[in-house]
C-alpha cells in the first residue's frame, strides 16, 4: 500500500517529476559518458607509447642515460637479442644506435634525435611502416637513406630523394657528418616524435659512431603486460651491469596518469551525483512542504513515522530507479557506438592533442564493472537523498499542518 501511494504521489506534479527525472539521466550520462572517453584516450596513449614507441621495457648502458654519450654502448648486445629471441615471453626486440645532433638541409637545419635500425626488428616493435604517407619505409641494405617526420620534413623544406646531413659526436667525442637522401616521410599522432627523430640503417649510423657493431638500445615487447614486472626482474639480476627499465620507468608521467585516472574520475562522477542530489532533495523537500495539510491528515488518523518516512523515501527511491537505467542505458548505446565507429577531433585539438602524444580519433570504452559501480553510487545518492525530506515530514505537527491552508 506505501508504495502505491508513493508511485501516485510521484505523478501528481507531472512536469516537476519529469523534469528531475530527465537530468537525473542526463547528469548519468555525461558522468559516464566522460569516464569512457578519457579511459579511451589514455587506453590508446598507453597502447600506442607501448606499440609504436618505448615498447614494454628497455636495455642501457646506466651511464648513457645521464648525457646521451655514444661512448656508452651496450656490451654483448648481439648475444642478449639472441637470448631474448629464444625467451618465450619475447613478443620482438631489436637493438638501436642512437645519437643527437643537427640535421641540416639546403636552406636551414634544426636539432633531432638519430635512431639506427634494423628495419624488419624495428617494424615488429614500433610498426613505423604503417606511418609512411610519402615515400617508402627503410629496407635491409640500405646505405644513406633516412626516414623522417612530416613536421620536420615541412620545417627543413624537403621531400622525397631531397639530401640531408647529419652531423653529431662520435663515440670518441669527435665531431662527424653524414648525407644521407630522404627515403621516406612518416605521420605520427605524436607531434613531438614528427618533429625530432629520424631513422637511418643501423650500419650507417654504427659506421658514423664508431660503436663496432654494440647498440645503445635494446627494446623488448612481451606477449602480455602483466609479464612486465616478473621479466625485468628477472633480467636486473641476469644483467646486473646494465639499466633494465619498464615503459612505467621510462615514462613516469604515463604512468601516473594511468595509475590516478581511476581515483580523479570516480572523483568527478561524486561530484556530479553529489549536484544531482541537491536537485532531488530541492524536489522533494518542496513536494513535502506543498502536501504538509495531506501529511498531518495522514499523521492525525494513525499513519505512524515509520510508515511516512517509508512513503517519502520510497517516492526519491522510485525517481532514481527509473532514471538511473535509462540514463546508463543511453550511456552505454552511445559509448558502444563511438568505441565502433570512433570520435574524430582533428578538427578541433589535432595540435594540442597531437603535442601532448594523443590521437585525435578517440574510441571511448568503460569496462562492465564501472557501471556497476555508477549504479551503486547512485542508489547511494537516493538513500541520502531521501533522508532530509523525510525528517522534515516527520517533523510536522499533525494539528499545526492540517490548520494550514
Amino acid at each position: 500500500m506505501i508504495a502505491k501511494i508513493a508511485w501516485k504521489n510521484i505523478w501528481r506534479n507531472r512536469l516537476r517529476s519529469l523534469i528531475v527525472i530527465i537530468s537525473v539521466i542526463l547528469g548519468l550520462w555525461a558522468g559516464t559518458f566522460l569516464l569512457a572517453y578519457v579511459f579511451g584516450i589514455m587506453d590508446q596513449r598507453l597502447e600506442d607509447a607501448i606499440g609504436h614507441e618505448i615498447s614494454h621495457l628497455q636495455f642501457h648502458q646506466p651511464d648513457f642515460l645521464i648525457d646521451n654519450d655514444p661512448q656508452y654502448s651496450i656490451q654483448n648486445s648481439q648475444q642478449i637479442l639472441n637470448d631474448l629471441a629464444q625467451n618465450e615471453e619475447v613478443e620482438a626486440a631489436t637493438g638501436r644506435v642512437l645519437a643527437f645532433g643537427m640535421v641540416a638541409a639546403a636552406t636551414t637545419s634544426s636539432g633531432g634525435k638519430f635512431i639506427g635500425i634494423e628495419p624488419e626488428q624495428e617494424q615488429a616493435i614500433a610498426q613505423l611502416a604503417s606511418t609512411i604517407i610519402e615515400g617508402e619505409y627503410l629496407k635491409d641494405g640500405d646505405k644513406n637513406k633516412v626516414v623522417i617526420g612530416k613536421k620536420l620534413a615541412d620545417k627543413l623544406n624537403v621531400k622525397i630523394r631531397s639530401k640531408v646531413v647529419l652531423t653529431f659526436q662520435d663515440s670518441e667525442h669527435n665531431i662527424v657528418a653524414g648525407a644521407f637522401r630522404v627515403k621516406g616521410i612518416f605521420k605520427s599522432y605524436n607531434t613531438s616524435l614528427e618533429e625530432n627523430n629520424l631513422y637511418v640503417s643501423r650500419s650507417d649510423l654504427d659506421q658514423l659512431l664508431n660503436v663496432n657493431g654494440e647498440v645503445h638500445e635494446i627494446a623488448v615487447l612481451l606477449h602480455q603486460s602483466d609479464l612486465v614486472p616478473s621479466f625485468v626482474s628477472g633480467m636486473q639480476r641476469k644483467h646486473e651491469d646494465l639499466s633494465v627499465r619498464t615503459w612505467k620507468q621510462i615514462a613516469p608521467e604515463l604512468a601516473l596518469m594511468v595509475d590516478s585516472i581511476d581515483q580523479y574520475l570516480i572523483i568527478f562522477l561524486v561530484i556530479i551525483l553529489l549536484a544531482l542530489s541537491f536537485g532531488i532533495v530541492n524536489t522533494m523537500l518542496m513536494a513535502v512542504l506543498e502536501r504538509g495539510r495531506e501529511i498531518g491528515v495522514l499523521m492525525a488518523v494513525g499513519m505512524n513515522k515509520f510508515r511516512l518516512f517509508a512513503m517519502i523515501f520510497l517516492e526519491t527511491f522510485f525517481i532514481v530507479g527509473m532514471a538511473a537505467p535509462l540514463g546508463l542505458l543511453l550511456a552505454y548505446g552511445s559509448i558502444s557506438y563511438l568505441e565502433s565507429v570512433g570520435m574524430d577531433l582533428s578538427n578541433l585539438y589535432a595540435d594540442s592533442y597531437g603535442s601532448l602524444g594523443f590521437k585525435t580519433i578517440i574510441h571511448p570504452h568503460l569496462e562492465g564493472y564501472y557501471y556497476l559501480r555508477i549504479l551503486l553510487m547512485v542508489t547511494i545518492t537516493a538513500l541520502l537523498s531521501a533522508i532530509y525530506p523525510a525528517y522534515t515530514a516527520l517533523r510536522l505537527d499533525p494539528v499545526k499542518a492540517i490548520r494550514k491552508i
